[in-house]
C-alpha cells in the first residue's frame, strides 16, 4: 500500500524530504531554550546583574527566532507536499478509471469511485501531511525533551518514563477498537454518496411522483447510520485525553515532590530551582509529544482504511485491455458474431447472449428489436469491446475485436446510447466530442442530418446555447438529437443507434434514417428500436428473445414468419381485427398486405397529425420559456 501511494509522490519529494529536515532543526532550537532558560534561572538567583544575564537573553531570543523560522519554513513545504500529493493521488484515480470497461465500473459502482476521489484522497492527504512532519516532530521533541530532562533531573526524570508504556497500552486499546468502526463508515459514505447522486439526477422523477418524504427519510437513515459510526468512535477516542492527562499529571506530582524534596534535603548542591523548573518545562514538551503521537495514531488509523481503498482502485487490473501488438486500423465496417455467449459475472446463473451467430455485411442497415431485458443493448455492447464476449468470437472488419487498439477500434464504432449524456459546455462544444476539429459548417450540417437544427436555431445564441450538466435545459427528444449529431460528426465504419429516437415524433424519426442513410451510405448501421417504423426499411431486422434470436429478415418476411414480429407490428398500428377460423381461432388474416396498405396510410396521416400537434406544444413551450 504505501509503495503504490508513494508513486503519487513524484515531483513532490524534494519538498517532501525537506520538511523532516526542517523540523528536525526546530526542535533542536526548541530542546535548547528550556536549558538555556535554566541557566539564566541560576544566574538570576545568585545575584546576577541586567547586564550579565543580557547575553544569556539575547541567546534565548536568537533561539526562539530561528526555530520559528525553520517551523515556519516546514508548514510551507508541508503544505506544498501535501497538497501536491494529493493532486497526484487524484490524477492518477481519475486516469486509472478512464481504463476501466463496464464491468470494473459495475464493480465499484459511481458512488464509490466520487467517495474515492474526495473523501479519501483528503483523509490520505491529512494523513500525509501529519507523517512528514508532526510524525517526525512529536518522536524526535520525546526523545530530545527525555534527553534533556535527564540531563537536568537524573533519575528523576525515569517518571516519565514509566508512564510511557501505561499511555502506549491505553492508545493501543483504543485504536484496535476504533479501526473496524471507521472500515464500516466509509462503506456507509459510498451508500450516502449513493442517496444524494440518485435524488439529484431523478429529481424530476421524485417531485412527479411527490416521493420527497421517502427520499428524505432513505437519506436520513444513511446519515443516521454514519453519525452513529463515528459518534461510538469519538467516544472511544474521547478516553484518550483524560487517560493522557491522568498520567502527565501523577508525574508531575511525583516529580514535584522528588524534586522539592531533593531541593531541600540538598540545599541545593545536588538539585535546585533551575533544574526542576526545566524538568517541568521538558515534561510539559513530552506530553505535547504524546498528545500529537495519538492524535497521528488516530488519524492514520482513520486514513489506513482510505488509503486501502485508493490502492485497490489503483491496482485494479481493467477488463478490457489493448493486445501486445494492437491493430489501429478497422478494414470496414463488417461484424461478425461466431457463437457467442456472455453473461455479466462469472458467478452468473444464466447467460445474458445465448449462442449468438450473426453475419453482417459492410454498409448494411440492421434494426434489432425485442421486449425489455432480450439483451439488444448487451449485443451491440460487444462491438465496441465495452464488454468482451464469454465465450465465441465478435469481429469488426474481418478481426477479433480483441486484437484492435482500443482507441482505434472505438473511433471507428460511434454509438449513441440508450442513456443519452450531454456535458456542461455550449451546444458546438458538445457536437465536437465527435470530431474536435469539426469545422463550424460540418457541425451544423451534422445538427441538419439529426434534425438538431430545427432547434438549435430557434436559441438566442443558436450553437454557443449553454447545456446545463447532463442536459437537463433541453428536452429528450432534444438530447437524443443532439447525441445523433454528435455520433455523425464522428463519421464511423459503424454506427449504433441504441433506441435513440424513442423520444422523437415519427415524421423526424424518418428525416434521421434518411440523412443517415444519405450522409453515410457506406457505415454499417444497426438501430435498435421499440417501434417497427424506426426499422421496417432495414435491409435486415432481427427480434431479439431471452438472449438469442428468434427470427430475421425483412420487414415482409418478418410479418409471414415471426409471431413476435407480427404480434408487436399489430399493437403499434392497431391492427386489431382478427379473422377467425372454422375451429373459433383466431388469426391474422391472409390479407395482409392490402391490410398494410391501409396502415400505412392511417399512419402518415397520424404522423402529420402528431408533426402538427408537437409543433404547436414545442411553440407554446419556447414561449412559455
Amino acid at each position: 500500500m504505501i509503495k503504490t501511494l508513494a508513486s503519487s509522490v513524484r515531483d513532490y519529494k524534494l519538498p517532501s524530504i525537506a520538511t523532516p529536515i526542517l523540523v528536525l532543526c526546530e526542535v533542536a532550537c526548541e530542546m535548547a531554550i528550556p536549558f538555556v532558560t535554566a541557566n539564566l534561572i541560576d544566574t538570576i538567583k545568585d545575584g546576577a546583574q541586567i547586564a550579565q544575564i543580557m547575553p544569556t537573553a539575547g541567546v534565548l531570543v536568537g533561539l526562539a527566532l530561528v526555530s520559528l523560522f525553520f517551523g515556519a519554513a516546514a508548514g510551507v513545504t508541508c503544505s506544498y507536499a501535501s497538497c501536491g500529493f494529493a493532486k497526484n493521488l487524484r490524477h492518477d484515480l481519475f486516469y486509472k478509471i478512464q481504463t476501466f470497461s463496464f464491468a470494473n465500473i459495475d464493480r465499484f459502482s459511481s458512488s464509490s469511485l466520487v467517495t474515492r476521489l474526495t473523501t479519501d484522497v483528503t483523509n490520505v492527504q491529512q494523513a500525509f501531511m501529519l507523517i512528514i512532519r508532526i510524525a517526525v516532530r512529536a518522536p524526535l521533541v520525546l526523545v530530545f525533551a527525555f534527553a534533556m530532562a535527564y540531563a537536568m533531573g537524573g533519575y528523576i526524570s525515569f517518571v516519565y518514563l514509566a508512564m510511557i508504556p501505561l499511555l502506549g497500552c491505553g492508545l493501543g486499546f483504543i485504536i484496535h477498537k476504533v479501526g473496524p468502526i471507521f472500515t464500516r463508515v466509509f462503506h456507509k459514505y459510498d451508500a450516502l454518496n449513493e442517496s444524494v447522486e440518485e435524488n439529484v439526477t431523478g429529481m424530476r422523477v421524485v417531485k412527479s411522483y411527490v416521493r420527497e418524504s421517502y427520499e428524505k427519510e432513505k437519506f436520513a437513515r444513511a446519515a443516521e447510520d454514519v453519525r452513529a459510526d463515528f459518534t461510538r468512535a469519538e467516544k472511544l477516542l474521547a478516553l484518550n485525553n483524560p487517560m493522557m492527562n491522568l498520567c502527565v499529571n501523577g508525574a508531575f506530582v511525583v516529580i514535584i515532590y522528588l524534586g522539592s524534596k531533593l531541593i531541600i534535603t540538598s540545599q541545593g548542591a545536588l538539585f535546585d530551582v533551575g533544574q526542576l523548573s526545566s524538568t517541568f518545562t521538558y515534561g510539559f514538551q513530552i506530553l505535547m509529544s504524546l498528545m500529537q503521537l495519538s492524535m497521528i495514531f488516530v488519524m492514520v488509523t482513520m486514513s489506513e482504511e482510505s488509503a486501502n481503498r485508493i490502492v485497490e482502485v489503483l491496482n485494479a487490473e481493467p477488463t478490457i485491455t489493448n493486445p501486445a501488438e494492437a491493430a489501429c486500423e478497422v478494414a470496414d465496417g463488417s461484424i461478425d458474431f461466431d457463437h457467442v455467449s456472455f453473461k455479466y459475472s462469472e458467478h452468473a446463473e444464466r447467460q445474458a447472449l445465448d449462442d449468438i451467430d450473426l453475419h453482417i455485411a459492410s454498409g448494411e442497415t440492421i434494426g434489432i428489436i425485442g421486449g425489455t431485458g432480450s439483451a439488444k443493448s448487451t449485443l451491440v455492447n460487444l462491438i465496441a469491446r465495452l464488454y468482451d464476449a464469454t465465450e465465441g468470437t465478435v469481429r469488426v472488419g474481418g478481426r477479433d475485436v480483441r486484437s484492435y487498439d482500443l482507441d482505434a477500434l472505438r473511433h471507428e464504432v460511434a454509438m449513441v446510447l440508450q442513456k443519452n449524456v450531454l456535458f456542461s459546455g455550449t451546444i458546438a462544444e458538445n457536437l465536437r466530442w465527435g470530431d474536435e476539429n469539426a469545422t463550424d459548417e460540418e457541425v451544423r450540417e451534422a445538427a441538419h442530418l439529426a434534425c438538431a437544427d430545427e432547434f438549435i436555431d430557434g436559441f438566442p445564441k443558436g450553437y454557443d446555447t449553454w447545456i446545463e450538466q447532463g442536459g437537463s435545459n433541453v428536452s429528450g427528444g432534444q438530447k437524443q438529437r443532439l447525441c445523433i449529431a454528435r455520433a455523425l460528426l464522428r463519421r464511423p465504419k459503424i454506427l449504433i443507434l441504441d433506441d435513440s429516437t424513442s423520444a422523437v415524433d415519427t415524421k423526424t424519426d424518418a428525416k434521421i434514417r434518411a440523412g443517415l442513410a444519405a450522409y453515410l451510405p457506406e457505415t454499417t448501421k444497426l438501430i435498435i428500436a421499440q417501434r417497427i417504423a424506426s426499422v421496417q426499411d432495414a435491409d435486415r431486422i432481427i427480434v431479439m428473445e431471452g438472449g438469442r434470436i428468434a427470427a430475421m429478415g425483412t420487414h415482409e418476411e418478418l410479418l409471414e414468419t415471426s409471431e413476435i414480429y407480427r404480434e408487436t407490428f399489430t399493437s403499434q398500428n392497431k391492427m386489431g381485427e382478427e379473422t377467425v377460423d372454422g375451429d373459433g381461432s383466431p388469426h391474422a388474416g391472409n390479407d395482409a398486405p392490402a391490410a398494410r396498405e391501409t396502415v400505412d396510410a392511417d399512419r402518415q396521416t397520424a404522423e402529420e397529425l402528431a408533426h402538427a400537434f408537437e409543433t404547436t406544444m414545442q411553440e407554446g413551450g419556447e414561449a412559455h420559456e
